[in-house]
């Protein structure tokens, strides 16, 4: 099967096959965490349209986004981006992008329905038909975006790197990619890579997380942050008997567009988060194993630092320190290695 008989194969499960989430098979697509609590209130403002058809695999929503230009791969029916919507407030802009009309159709529907239940005098967000690997044929200009997300649907695309490189060109210096995704404890045998049901339920097209690692470290990206992580559970006994020798984990991550290094270095470095960041009073979490508590010098590495310090976060922390001085390795070590993170990508 070539790329185009993927994406015809993946749109159709989506466009066609799918009509609701409850046809999904397995809890690929709808698991990780439940909604943060901040952001539930915003679930009743949402078209009920939209949300009976919603496939993601998280909420890949981080904070601070007041004015942001926030982009949306792979944006379905358009849930997140209509989150999002509230979230940039009506100053800020969301794209959302996806190759699958049926899916688009009902998106663009409610543009207005949404915009007017926000009080907006008009729609903050557009939606593209396009391609995740191809940004520019859909009008998305190099250095344009200040945050990336995707919601369980880069492992659709039969060339992740191309995805992954796209995301890297249009993103501002500085920006932020943050999407969950499913990942694999190995690689896919050839033969279920292609497989529809698979394909389409999130698990035929998981990149085993080393490779991951490997592509974002290709791109200038050696330092990819996990925030959240969950088992995937198989529940579909037709999925289990095809695919139950590979485990399956939905996956949170974080990654910036910065120059960072390979590995966790010490320079002495401090950060203190201010509780400036609204529904983030008392705590920021960078990821899973940094917890800054408002007010409470946190020793960071120097990509920490910088991941901090060059991005839109930087004035809600104060920082102290800067790499004149080095000291060596940073002890830097996440909870959980249960994904191989510590095989080498710096913090994770």
């Amino acid at each position: 099967m070539n790329d185009t008989a993927i994406s015809e194969s993946v749109q159709n499960y989506y466009g066609q096959v799918l009509q609701s989430s409850q046809d999904l098979k397995t809890s690929a697509c709808c698991t990780l965490d439940s909604v943060p609590v901040h952001l539930r209130p915003l679930l009743s403002d949402l078209h009920p349209e939209v949300v009976a058809r919603y496939y993601g695999c998280g909420t890949p929503l981080p904070p601070a986004l007041e004015g942001a230009t926030v982009l949306d791969l792979g944006c379905g029916t358009g849930r997140d981006c209509y989150l999002l919507s509230r979230l940039v407030g009506e100053s800020g802009h969301v794209i959302g992008i996806d190759m699958t009309e049926e899916q688009l159709a009902i998106a663009k529907e409610h543009c207005d329905w949404h915009a007017e239940r926000y009080g907006y005098a008009r729609s903050n967000v557009e939606f593209k038909q396009g391609y995740m690997e191809d940004l520019a044929t859909a009008g998305i200009a190099d250095n344009s975006i200040d945050l990336v997300v995707s919601n369980c649907v880069i492992n659709l695309s039969p060339d992740k790197k191309q995805v992954l490189s796209e995301i890297f060109r249009v993103l501002k210096p500085g920006g932020e990619i943050y999407f969950s995704d499913v990942y694999a404890d190995r690689r896919i045998p050839e033969a279920l890579k292609i497989e529809p049901v698979l394909l389409g339920e999130c698990l035929g097209g998981a990149l085993y997380w080393e490779d991951f690692r490997r592509v974002m470290q290709e791109l200038g990206c050696p330092d990819v942050r996990v925030v959240k992580e969950s088992p995937i559970a198989l529940e579909d006994p037709e999925v289990e008997a095809k695919i139950g020798m590979v485990k399956f984990r939905s996956v949170t991550i974080r990654a910036f567009k910065m120059a960072l290094e390979d590995r966790c270095e010490d320079f002495g470095q401090l950060a203190i988060y201010k509780g400036t960041i609204p529904d983030y009073l008392h705590a920021f979490d960078l990821d899973d194993h940094h917890h800054f508590e408002k007010g409470k010098p946190l020793r960071v590495c120097g990509n920490s630092y910088d991941m901090l310090a060059l991005s839109r976060y930087a004035e809600h922390f104060d920082f102290f320190g800067d790499k004149s001085i080095h000291f060596g390795l940073f002890d830097c070590a996440p909870p959980n290695t249960a994904l191989s993170l510590e095989s080498g990508s710096a913090c994770c």
